[in-house]
C-alpha cells in the first residue's frame, strides 16, 4: 500500500534540500512553475514546470533553485511496497517524466496538499487514493513507452489552443486544423496524453474560471455562466457540481467586500 509521509508545497528562490531517504520510501516531486535544479547520482537534472522527479530511497540527492528564477513544487514523500504492482516504485534509479496529462496530475497533487494541510476527517486514506491514482496515470504512460517529442509538441499546442478559446464551442476539426492533421487523429492523440476527452478538458478549464469568477468578481452565477459560454445555467450547474463537486453558491462567501 502506498502512504504518504509528508508533504510540502515548496514556493520560492531559495530553497535547498540535501538527504538520502531510507529504503522502501520514496520523494515524488512536480514541478508547477519555473524551473529548479536537481542532482541525483551525480547527475544533474534541470526540472522545469511540467516535469516529475521520483527518488526511490537509498538514492542520495540535492536540489537548489536556480538563482533569481522563482519556481514552485508539489512534494510528496511516500512509502510504498513493490506489491502494489507498479513498476515505477520498482525501479532501482530516479524516474524523471513529462506526464501528458500533466493538468490531471496537478490536480491530484493540489489535492493532496490541501487535505495535508487542513487535515478533515479520513485526510489520510483521501490523500492515499489521490496518490495511487497519480501513479497509476504516471504508469500508464511509462507503459506506453517512450512518446515522439511530435506528439508532445501537438498536444501541448492543442492545450494551448484551448487555454486560449475556452469559452468558443471547440470540436476535434478545430484542433485538427491547429496541428494539421485529421480531426479523428487529433482527437484520439488529446486522449491519449492527456487521459481526457477534448470536452472534458474544455470543462476543467472553464470551471477553473468560474471558480475564479465566484470568488474574485461580483458577477451573478448567471452571468458567469454566460460568460463561460454556457446558455443553459442548469448544465452550467451540473458540469461545475460533477467537476468540483461543490454548488457554485458555495463559493459566494469567499467574495471580498463591496467597498
Amino acid at each position: 500500500m502506498v502512504i504518504p509521509l509528508e508533504v510540502r508545497h515548496i514556493n520560492g528562490v531559495g530553497w535547498y534540500e540535501e538527504a538520502v531517504q531510507t529504503e522502501g520510501t520514496w520523494r515524488l516531486s512536480l514541478v508547477t512553475y519555473g524551473k529548479c535544479v536537481y542532482w541525483v547520482n551525480g547527475e544533474k537534472l534541470i526540472m522545469e514546470k511540467g516535469e516529475l522527479l521520483l527518488i526511490p530511497g537509498d538514492v542520495s540527492y540535492y536540489g537548489k533553485s536556480i538563482p533569481t528564477v522563482t519556481h514552485t513544487q508539489i512534494v510528496v514523500h511516500l512509502q510504498g511496497d513493490h506489491a502494489d504492482g507498479l513498476p515505477a516504485l520498482e525501479r532501482a534509479e530516479a524516474l524523471r517524466h513529462r506526464p501528458g496529462c500533466y493538468e490531471l496530475i496537478h490536480e491530484r497533487m493540489k489535492a493532496i496538499h490541501q487535505q495535508w494541510q487542513e487535515r478533515p476527517s479520513y485526510y489520510v486514506m483521501m490523500s492515499q487514493a489521490l496518490l495511487m491514482e497519480v501513479l497509476i496515470y504516471v504508469n500508464r504512460e511509462l507503459d506506453r513507452g517512450v512518446i515522439p517529442p511530435e506528439k508532445h509538441m501537438h498536444a501541448e499546442r492543442m492545450k494551448r489552443y484551448i487555454e486560449r478559446h475556452y469559452r468558443e464551442k471547440l470540436t476535434k476539426d478545430d484542433l485538427g486544423d491547429v496541428i494539421g492533421k485529421t480531426p479523428n487523429y487529433a482527437a484520439a492523440l488529446f486522449k491519449s496524453m492527456t487521459n481526457q476527452t477534448i470536452s472534458q478538458y474544455v470543462h476543467d478549464q472553464r470551471m477553473k474560471r468560474a471558480l475564479y469568477l465566484l470568488t474574485e468578481s461580483q458577477l451573478s452565477i448567471q452571468e458567469i455562466a454566460e460568460f463561460l459560454g454556457y446558455r443553459d445555467l442548469s448544465y452550467f450547474y451540473r458540469i461545475f457540481k460533477r467537476i468540483t463537486g461543490t454548488q457554485p453558491s458555495d463559493w459566494l462567501h469567499e467574495r471580498p467586500p463591496v467597498i
